[in-house]
């Protein structure tokens, strides 16, 4: 047994500090793992990335509006309660997080567990047992603040 991990760089984000909407994309086809057997059959048999190409998650962080408010002063705690569809499938999630401000940029971390079941991938039964039944999901993100006016323009 060994852990199993990748790691995704092409990841698109938006967040809206005036609504506290939040949103992600996630290239399927662009994580990468050590192994390139791994990589080949976390896309072809376990993601269909070829037919189901991205993940993504739209939601609102609950409290925006407190939570913005005192963010200038230190980071923050909060949970973000959204819609994920990935492989096809979308369920409701609640994520806890943290928002920081560093630098002028908005830093979001959050750790969350995804059931593959949950999302109607199927794990063949040769390597069921070695699979885990929830995998570990880490976010970590740096946002640049963009400026209203070029957001709203076609």
């Amino acid at each position: 047994m060994e852990d199993i991990e990748a790691r995704n760089d092409k990841v698109a984000a938006v967040f809206d500090v005036v609504t506290g909407q939040i949103a992600f994309s996630v290239p399927v086809h662009e994580f990468q793992f050590k192994r390139t057997l791994m990589q080949e059959h976390f896309n072809e048999n376990y993601m269909e990335s070829d037919k189901y190409p991205k993940a993504t998650f739209t939601g609102q962080v609950l409290n925006a509006a407190q939570v913005l408010k005192q963010l200038p002063a230190a980071g923050q705690n909060v949970e973000a309660e959204g819609n994920m569809t990935m492989h096809g499938v979308t369920h409701k999630i609640i994520v806890t997080g943290t928002l920081q401000l560093r630098d002028g940029q908005l830093v979001v971390f959050a750790y969350f567990n995804i059931a593959p079941a949950d999302y109607s991938i199927d794990i063949p039964l040769l390597v069921r047992e070695h699979i885990a039944k929830s995998v570990s999901v880490r976010v970590n993100l740096t946002c640049d603040a963009v400026s209203p006016t070029l957001v709203s323009q076609p």
